[in-house]
């Protein structure tokens, strides 16, 4: 087992490739032969109808899991299936072991309905730590990576970014309304105000991989699934973006959150969001409305 967190770094400055490697061949077998052929008996709801998982998601989900413990014996896997074939599996995100956390096909819907918004994530993390990132969006062939104190990057591009144009309306994507509750949905409705364009989010992986980018300005997010924001999360730390609660710290993997939360390109994008979310009495708008307009 790995002892020291130094030694988990040397593991990535070796290994680094091959869980790429692994990402990839996971993807090529198990994902890719599958979308937009995807026969019905192949897709199963877990909690409800919006709520779906594939064979796709299984098996690459098997793949992942035997290539990734054999890349760091000693390590654990949280993915999101085996979670939800057995809850207990969550709490190796709070082990003292070195932890690969995994979602196989991050946007399940999008993929069962032949849209390319999908992808897969992988993080490494230890203590609560998140110490490396894979983000991989098949379709595209693109693969964003991260390791903590060594920066962002998109297929080998440095990833910045940078603040929002001062004035210009901030784009934000939040939790999407079929899995929200009634109270999420109040709490998210500080977000209709002046300047402030929310909109449903679709993969988290790559909402994260956008704000990364610049592209989108923040998230606000209601759930805590280590499977669907540590890699994420990582990934916009290491673009110089940052990640906040309606308490004003950070996110942690290892749950406890006060919800919504954030992620966004700069700090004061982030505290505008999380002051938005902590006054949720905005009136909802009714479909057809004009969206806000950018505040003078």
């Amino acid at each position: 087992m790995i002892e020291e967190t130094e030694t988990i770094e040397e593991f990535l400055a070796r290994h680094s490739a091959d869980v790429e490697e692994a990402v990839r061949k996971a993807a090529a077998a198990e994902i890719m032969p599958r979308f937009r052929r995807l026969a019905e008996h192949e897709v199963d709801q877990k909690s409800g109808p919006h709520d779906l998982v594939t064979d796709a998601d299984r098996l690459a989900e098997r793949y992942l899991t035997d290539a990734l413990g054999a890349l760091l014996p000693g390590s654990v896997v949280v993915g999101e299936e085996a979670v939800h074939a057995d809850p207990a599996v969550y709490e190796a995100v709070r082990s003292d072991a070195p932890v690969w956390i995994v979602d196989p096909v991050d946007g399940t819907r999008q993929f069962v309905h032949g849209d390319p918004g999908f992808c897969t994530l992988v993080a490494l993390a230890r203590h609560g730590v998140v110490l490396a990132s894979w983000t991989y969006a098949p379709a595209p062939d693109q693969l964003a990576t991260a390791v903590r104190g060594h920066g962002a990057f998109l297929d080998g591009a440095r990833l910045r970014c940078g603040a929002p144009e001062p004035g210009r309306l901030l784009e934000v994507a939040t939790s999407h309304p079929d899995y929200t509750t009634d109270e999420q949905k109040r709490a998210l409705r500080g977000l209709w105000a002046d300047g402030v364009a929310p909109r449903p989010c679709g993969s988290a992986g790559l909402e994260y991989l956008a704000v990364a980018r610049g592209e989108l300005d923040a998230t606000a997010f209601c759930w805590e699934a280590a499977w669907d924001h540590a890699a994420g999360l990582l990934l916009v730390e290491e673009a110089g973006g940052t990640h906040l609660t309606l308490t004003g710290t950070p996110f942690q993997i290892t749950g406890g959150n006060t919800l919504p939360f954030t992620a966004a390109r700069d700090t004061a994008t982030a505290r505008r969001i999380t002051g938005l979310l902590s006054t949720p009495d905005t009136p909802t708008p009714q479909p057809g409305t004009e969206r806000p307009t950018p505040a003078p």
